[in-house]
C-alpha cells in the first residue's frame, strides 16, 4: 500500500454515491403465487411491496461494481487507494469478492478486502475507511455494500422470504478537513454475540430468525446508537434533518424513530420497492434519496443499522454538495452502456 501522510483533524469526506439494483421486480402478488401469504399481509407486517431480484447470472460482485462506476463518476472519477465491499453473500467463500471488485475497476494493486457483519456491514466498513483515511493509510476509500440476499431463506417460508431484495450500494471517502460538509461524525458500533443465533443461515440450511426478539433488539439497539453518535457529534436530535436508518423492516424503523423522536417528515425510506438489501441497504437509499432530492445538501443526516452477529451502529454527517445524481440504475442498463 502506498503511505499517506496522517494530519491532526484529518477526516473522511464523502465525495461521491452511486446504487445499483438488478433488473427483474418480483411484486408481492407475483410472490404469493408460490407463497402461502398474501400483499395484505406481507405490506402490514413488513411494509414492503416489491423487490429487486438478482438471476443467476448476476453475482453480487456485479452488483458491487455497477455501482461502484457510478459512485466514481459521481466522484469526479477519483482514484481509491483501497476498496472495502460489506457483504453476507460473497461469491465464494474463498476468495473474497473485494479483490476482483477492485480487479474489474481497473485498480490492481491497492488493498481490497470483505466485511461481514450483517445487515450493519456497510457502518463496519464506514468506520474501517475512516480509520484509513485518518491514519494516512489512504487519502480515498471506495465503501461498498453489497448483498444477494434473496439467495438465503428457504423456499416457502413466509416469515422470511418476503423480506429480502439484492442491490448494491457506494460511498466514494476522501480525506478532508473534520469541518468539512459530508465529514463523517464518530461512528458508534456494537456487537452482542450471544444473540447470534436469533438471525442465522448455515453453508447448507436456510436463513433462521426469532422475528420477535429480532423485533425488539433492532428497535433497541438502533435506537441507543443512534443517541450515542448524535451525542458524539455535539447534535441534538431535534438538529437531525434526515434519519436514514437500515431497511429491515418498516414497522421497525417507525418503533425507533418513535423512541427518537424523529418524525415522518425527516425520515427516508425505500423498503417498499426494495425490500431488505442488507448491507447495501443505507448507501443505496442514500444514493436514491440523493438523487431525488429527498436528502439535500446541507442537511444533518443520521443513519443507523442493525444485523445479525449481533450487530449495530450508527454515525452522523451533514451531506455535501455531489455532482447530478441520475436515478439509480439497474444491472442491465449499465451493462448496456446507458448514459450514467
Amino acid at each position: 500500500m502506498n503511505s499517506h501522510e496522517a494530519a491532526p483533524g484529518r477526516a473522511a469526506v464523502v465525495c461521491g454515491v452511486g446504487a445499483a439494483l438488478p433488473d427483474t421486480v418480483v411484486s408481492n402478488a407475483q410472490l404469493c403465487t408460490t407463497l402461502d401469504s398474501t400483499d395484505e399481509w406481507i405490506r402490514t407486517r413488513t411494509g414492503i411491496g416489491s423487490r429487486h431480484i438478482a438471476g443467476p447470472d448476476i453475482s453480487t460482485q456485479d452488483l458491487a461494481v455497477d455501482a461502484a462506476r457510478r459512485a466514481l463518476l459521481c466522484a469526479h472519477d477519483v482514484r481509491p487507494d483501497a476498496v472495502l465491499v460489506a457483504t453476507t453473500t460473497p461469491d465464494h467463500r474463498c476468495p473474497a469478492t473485494a479483490p476482483a471488485v477492485a480487479a474489474r475497476l481497473d485498480l490492481t494493486g491497492i488493498p481490497a478486502l470483505d466485511l461481514a457483519a450483517g445487515c450493519t456491514g456497510f457502518l463496519y466498513a464506514l468506520a474501517t475507511a475512516a480509520g484509513f483515511i485518518a491514519s494516512g493509510q489512504a487519502d480515498t476509500v471506495l465503501v461498498i455494500g453489497a448483498d444477494r440476499l434473496s439467495t438465503l431463506p428457504g423456499r416457502g417460508d413466509r416469515s422470511t422470504v418476503p423480506l429480502f431484495g439484492d442491490g448494491a450500494g457506494v460511498m466514494v471517502l476522501r480525506a478532508g478537513p473534520a469541518t468539512a460538509p459530508g465529514a463523517l461524525g464518530p461512528v458508534v458500533l456494537g456487537s452482542d454475540g450471544t444473540g447470534g443465533d436469533l438471525i442465522k443461515a448455515g453453508h447448507q440450511t436456510p436463513l433462521q430468525m426469532s422475528g420477535s426478539e429480532v423485533f425488539r433488539h433492532a428497535v433497541h439497539r438502533m435506537s441507543a446508537a443512534s443517541v450515542q453518535a448524535a451525542r458524539a457529534a455535539q447534535w441534538r436530535l431535534d438538529d437531525v434533518d434526515r434519519l436514514v436508518a437500515h431497511q429491515a423492516n418498516a414497522r421497525i424503523t417507525a418503533f425507533a424513530a418513535r423512541q427518537l423522536g424523529i418524525p415522518e417528515h425527516r425520515q427516508v425510506h425505500n423498503i417498499a420497492d426494495v425490500g431488505n438489501t442488507g448491507a447495501a441497504s443505507i448507501p443505496l437509499l442514500l444514493a436514491q434519496a440523493a438523487a431525488d432530492g429527498r436528502i439535500k445538501a446541507g442537511h444533518r443526516v443520521l443513519l443507523t443499522a442493525f444485523g445479525a452477529g449481533l450487530t449495530w451502529g450508527a454515525t452522523t454527517l451533514i451531506w455535501p454538495e455531489l455532482a447530478p445524481l441520475p436515478s439509480t440504475a439497474t444491472t442491465e442498463s449499465v451493462r448496456e452502456g446507458a448514459t450514467l
